[in-house]
């Protein structure tokens, strides 16, 4: 066989060589402590076999808080919580990895300042050419912040299906009751109206104005009843809604017409500012329901003399029912408020107010499920306007 001539050889060097004349291996070898000594978000060392440091990259310090020349030579069990260190936890960390070459796990680990942390850890067995274990790489991930997220997630999922539990008892318990408290309520009515018209005998002027007010309690009791059902219902996600083209001009006229014997009794001048043509998309039932609500509370908290209108009207590009009335009205920092739930302002015990405070609560809460929407705008000693709002058909 003929021996490699000068450019032969020539040729077979340069395939082994750098352009400096360098090997690549001997290159490669020297980038990498640098590399993995720039890593800053992974703590990654070398232990020897019997678990001792023997390396430190600057991920580790900024992660374990110690420096190079703190740590290395320690056992790397001075990481593990206190109750872990004489565990032989270590120990058998490293013996897994010695046998199956890896050991992978999460768990706490602990900072030179005596704070946990939350680390993912990797051991892996260093092996020389004849199998010979020559020690162990470990890398740590802090991890406490994905930790916290699951953890504030896990949270926020218990707590939910909490609420939703109680809510499913809230609204058995509700539903329940309106029964239980529907049939006798029922019952005073149904006997009032039969001795009022003389089943039992003659009835003077002053039973009869008693019975009225028999009447009369048993009717709020019934609207009570019926306001905390609805609203379990609301919350519950149980109210359906049939959603159609609907003429406002025509809500607002049986709505008003309800309420005509009440105003007509406390001298209350009821007005109808009319609107052809104005068509919204609603639950008609729903709609008519929060128009009333409306209306009765203008009645109801306009003193005699006073005057309640209604008109509906488009507002910004949608189909708009105002109540507008010449009652106390609402101090701004109030506004809010009078939509929550079991809130009525001026209640007290001089002077109670009547109902549960849940008619504006499910008014707002019925509107913004027909994607519409339901404010106040309102001046002390001058009346309010509730203004109802729903998407134009």
């Amino acid at each position: 066989m003929k021996s490699p001539g000068p450019t032969d050889r020539t040729k077979t060097r340069s395939a082994d060589t750098t352009s400096s004349g360098e090997h690549p291996t001997r290159v490669g070898s020297a980038l990498y402590p640098l590399l993995v000594d720039r890593v800053r978000d992974y703590a990654i060392f070398a232990l020897d076999p019997t678990g001792h440091v023997l390396t430190w990259n600057r991920g580790a310090e900024r992660i374990k808080g110690y420096s190079a020349d703190e740590i290395i030579g320690k056992h790397f069990s001075i990481f593990y919580p206190p109750e872990e260190q004489h565990s032989g936890k270590t120990e058998m960390e490293l013996e897994v990895a010695a046998r199956d070459g890896q050991y992978e796990e999460e768990g706490w680990r602990v900072r030179k300042d005596g704070s946990r942390f939350w680390a993912s850890v990797l051991i892996t067995a260093l092996r020389d050419e004849s199998g010979v274990l020559q020690g162990f790489a470990k890398v740590t991930r802090d991890l406490t912040e994905r930790r916290q997220a699951e953890e504030r997630a896990l949270t926020a999922a218990t707590r939910l299906a909490a609420s939703d539990a109680a809510n499913r008892a809230k609204s058995d318990f509700l539903a329940t009751l309106s029964h239980e408290l529907r049939t006798p309520l029922n019952a005073i009515g149904g006997y009032a109206d039969l001795i009022d018209v003389g089943v039992a005998g003659p009835v003077t002027e002053a039973q009869r104005d008693y019975l009225g007010r028999i009447r009369g309690a048993q009717q709020l009791l019934l609207a009570i009843i019926n306001d905390l059902l609805n609203y379990s219902r609301i919350e519950a996600g149980h109210v359906t809604y049939d959603i159609r083209p609907i003429p406002l001009d025509a809500l607002v006229e049986r709505g008003l017409a309800m309420v005509a014997p009440q105003a007509a009794e406390k001298g209350i001048a009821v007005e109808h500012e009319r609107c052809e043509g104005v068509v919204a998309l609603a639950d008609e039932q729903k709609a008519e329901q929060i128009i009333l609500n409306l209306l009765s509370n203008a009645v109801k908290f306009t003193e005699s003399g006073g005057r309640v209108t209604a008109r509906c009207a488009l507002v910004e590009g949608r189909s708009a029912i105002q109540v507008i009335d010449t009652g106390p009205g609402i101090p701004r920092e109030k506004w809010d408020a009078v939509f929550e739930p079991f809130v009525q302002l001026g209640r007290s015990l001089a002077a109670p107010a009547q109902g549960a405070g849940l008619g504006l609560a499910i008014s707002r809460d019925l509107a913004r499920a027909m994607h519409g929407d339901l404010v106040v705008d309102s001046t002390p000693g001058e009346g309010s306007t509730f203004t109802f709002t729903l998407p134009l058909a």
